[in-house]
């Protein structure tokens, strides 16, 4: 080989060798700056898809706006009366958050067979990480009395829809009818159920009259009358929907249930009581039942003398709320006070 072809393949390695060591060094400059995997960046990781624009839309909730898609398919749902109000207007969640042992019995059916999936969920705390396995690609929760902190977790797992509104089927399922466009099934749900309860009104007025009901909840460290003036509810039920009389003393109270101590029972000494022995996840009222039963102070009241005594469970009474569970609940009010 020639001295001058020497050269020439010299100044080729080396050019190469410049290239390379250019592109390792890019490479690591570029690994560097790209940050760790962690749980906030996987639950923000969304597949792009095509025509992904054309299938989400804004919508503004208790916390502002969010970006949801327009016909979610895995759809998760925190709250079973929400998702019990949206399978009445025609609207089926693939997924419902919930604690199996405080659902009414009839719910957990309801959702079967309506192809919803019933998933185990703790009360009052959250499960990031089973909310991350589940995979949804839209959530739905109640958004009063939600922590802004939570909502910030939640939206990192999924779009999230914070409704503004609590729990009452009065309150929530008018936002929820008109988030999916379906107030026209709201409207037919909502007629039918008012038809009823006012059917059911006129029977008990002609049946009880002036006669006085009191609801009554043994928690599992106090008492708790529940009020006619929440308009909520077991509240707005009983007191307002069929129209029953509280105790005049209890007449001015407007707090869904207020404390109160056995002593004043023979004060109020209403001609029905409703009995509700509150059952919760990691606690019920079983002690508070049975001081209260085994008291003097029980034994002489006029409905328990009478037999006007009847229970109340709290899966019924309180989860039950819904165009399901409340029709129920009214059978079963109607039966107790009309043998």
């Amino acid at each position: 080989m020639s001295k001058k072809s020497l050269q020439w393949m010299g100044m080729f390695v080396a050019v190469l060798l410049m290239v390379v060591l250019s592109a390792c060094s890019a490479a690591k400059e570029s690994e560097q700056q790209m940050p760790s995997a962690n749980v906030e960046s996987i639950a923000n990781e969304v597949p792009a898809q095509e025509g992904a624009e054309a299938e989400t839309r804004t919508y503004k909730d208790r916390f502002g706006d969010v970006t949801i898609p327009v016909a979610p398919k895995k759809m998760l749902v925190i709250g079973t009366r929400y998702a019990e109000y949206l399978i009445s207007m025609g609207i089926k969640p693939a997924m419902v958050l919930g604690v199996p042992s405080v659902e009414p019995e009839y719910r957990l059916e309801y959702f079967k067979s309506n192809g919803v999936e019933f998933i185990d969920y703790p009360q009052y705390e959250q499960n990031y990480e089973l909310l991350l396995t589940l995979a949804p690609d839209m959530m739905l929760t109640m958004g009063v009395g939600l922590e802004e902190n939570v909502y910030d977790q939640l939206k990192m797992i999924a779009p999230t829809v914070a409704i503004d509104a609590g729990p009452s089927m009065d309150e929530a399922m008018p936002i929820l009818a008109q988030l999916f466009d379906k107030e026209t099934e709201y409207k037919t749900v909502k007629e039918t159920f008012d038809n009823k309860a006012e059917k059911a009104k006129l029977a008990l007025d002609e049946a009880i009259g002036d006669s006085t009901v009191l609801v009554l909840r043994a928690d599992d460290k106090n008492y708790r009358v529940l009020g006619q003036r929440a308009n909520m509810g077991s509240s707005k039920l009983f007191y307002q929907q069929l129209g029953l009389n509280i105790p005049e003393r209890l007449a001015d109270e407007e707090a869904w249930f207020t404390v109160i101590s056995m002593e004043i029972l023979p004060e109020l000494d209403p001609d029905y009581i409703f009995l509700e022995n509150r059952k919760a996840e990691n606690f019920n009222g079983n002690e508070s039942t049975k001081q209260l039963m085994d008291s003097a102070v029980w034994k002489n009241l006029k409905a328990v003398k009478t037999g006007k005594v009847f229970d109340l469970d709290t899966r019924d009474f309180v989860g039950g709320e819904g165009p399901i569970g409340y029709d129920k609940m009214i059978d079963y009010i109607v039966s107790s006070l009309i043998p």
